[in-house]
């Protein structure tokens, strides 16, 4: 039986039993004469014709407040702080995140623009949310290597041909590893024409969208990709955020280890001077890396939860946090 063969007052019945009576599906299914296994059918198809619309209760997923308050302290042009019940987990905090913040970041992609897409977990959940538009016509260009050889869905190759694919553009791919054993390899990889015309696009972006890691909370950490003694020498240098797999200071300055010479990825120079830069970050303390980020010119927009706006307005002003 299609949905179309139940009689508008079969579908009435169901509905009032069912949504306003609050009887189980048992007893839906001897009101209106259809076996059990046919009730949901018959409720979707109340909705479906309009007999039955579900209105939830008006909610904001956003904390307007902290996005002024943070804002205006470190000069952002947008933010978007969204969010999320107490105690909720990284993973949903991210997936939270993604669902809500997605809108904002659509409305932040000029039609044609050119766009650096990193790595990452949060970022992953937002590209799947984004609405398709196949008249954006966005070209997008993969911002850093592959995190290792097993590419996964928050491989910024991977969520680069997602967005490319839903906005009705084209994609540019950085083919080659995010970190490789030593100068000499990433200088020849460099040379090769196909990734040094991807380079220079980074040169034209109008918009990037990356991930704000930390020394243990990154997508690099949670692969295990850096050694012990690249975990090091990093903390020696003091670094305390990392962009597409460029480590830095308090001050936003690229750390000074051998590491820096084994990235694939676009630089911290080529990002500073591209004019729209969103960060994406959802779960955990990371407001070091993020101030440090904003501070180095890293940075123009945020999308995060409240939980890591939390963290960043305490940074600055312990009192404004509790409002």
């Amino acid at each position: 039986m299609t949905l179309n063969s139940y009689s508008d007052e079969q579908l009435r019945l169901a509905a009032r039993v069912y949504y306003v009576d609050g009887l189980d599906q048992s007893e839906v299914a001897r009101f209106t004469k259809v076996s059990r296994a046919k009730v949901s059918r018959l409720l979707a198809a109340a909705r479906e014709r309009g007999i039955v619309r579900i209105l939830g209760a008006e909610y904001e997923p956003r904390n307007h407040a902290l996005e002024g308050t943070l804002g205006k302290e470190f000069g952002l042009g947008a933010v978007a702080v969204i969010k999320t019940i107490k105690d909720t987990s990284a993973e949903d905090a991210r997936r939270i995140v993604g669902h809500f913040g997605a809108p904002f970041v659509a409305a932040q992609l000029p039609h044609k623009s050119i766009v650096a897409i990193s790595g990452g977990r949060t970022i992953r959940q937002l590209v799947q949310n984004l609405p398709e538009n196949q008249e954006l016509h966005l070209t997008v260009v993969q911002a850093m290597g592959s995190i290792d050889s097993n590419v996964g869905p928050e491989d910024a190759l991977e969520l680069g041909r997602v967005l490319a694919r839903r906005s009705g553009g084209h994609f540019l791919s950085l083919n080659s590893p995010a970190f490789v054993t030593n100068r000499k390899i990433r200088d020849a990889l460099h040379a090769l024409p196909q990734i040094r015309s991807v380079r220079e696009c980074f040169t034209h972006a109008n918009v990037a969208i990356v991930g704000v890691g930390t020394l243990t909370n990154s997508v690099f950490a949670a692969r295990h990709v850096l050694s012990f003694q690249d975990m090091k020498k990093l903390a020696r240098c003091g670094a305390v955020g990392e962009i597409c797999g460029r480590f830095y200071d308090k001050n936003g300055r690229e750390c000074d280890t051998p590491l820096r010479n084994r990235v694939l990825s676009i630089d911290l120079k080529q990002i500073r001077q591209i004019p729209h830069v969103i960060g994406v970050v959802a779960g955990g303390d990371r407001s070091a890396a993020i101030t440090a980020a904003i501070r180095g010119g890293l940075l123009k927009a945020l999308v995060i939860d409240d939980t890591v706006a939390g963290f960043l307005c305490a940074s600055f002003r312990p009192v404004a946090c509790g409002q």
